[in-house]
């Protein structure tokens, strides 16, 4: 299990699937890096569990520009009254080894 604590700037991505997002800081992104093959179920993406003022979720990170980026569902959001440009501070926690075909 890794766990890391990071500060961000909610962002908004307004692609063909508009979504919010906590862009992981590139150090962690390379941490993240290191075991991903121990991580993920395919496509690059890594679960995880993540904790944003108390209010804990699952959701899994999608890799972008030599980091990750942390998705935040609308129910995320609204429970933690977060839109674009607001500061968060977020754990992450990575359990390894929980590919099925490991």
């Amino acid at each position: 299990m890794i766990e890391f604590q990071f500060e961000a700037e909610v962002i908004h991505w307004r692609g063909p699937s508009p979504y919010f997002f906590a862009p992981i800081p590139e150090q962690h992104g390379q941490e993240i890096k290191r075991v991903a093959k121990l991580a993920t179920y395919g496509w690059g993406v890594i679960p995880v569990e993540a904790t944003i003022d108390g209010f804990m979720f699952a959701t899994s990170l999608f890799p972008k520009q030599g980091s990750y980026l942390l998705p935040l569902k609308d129910a995320v959001r609204r429970k933690c009254n977060l839109t674009a440009g607001d500061s968060i501070s977020a754990i992450i926690t990575i359990r390894l080894g929980r590919r099925s075909d490991l």
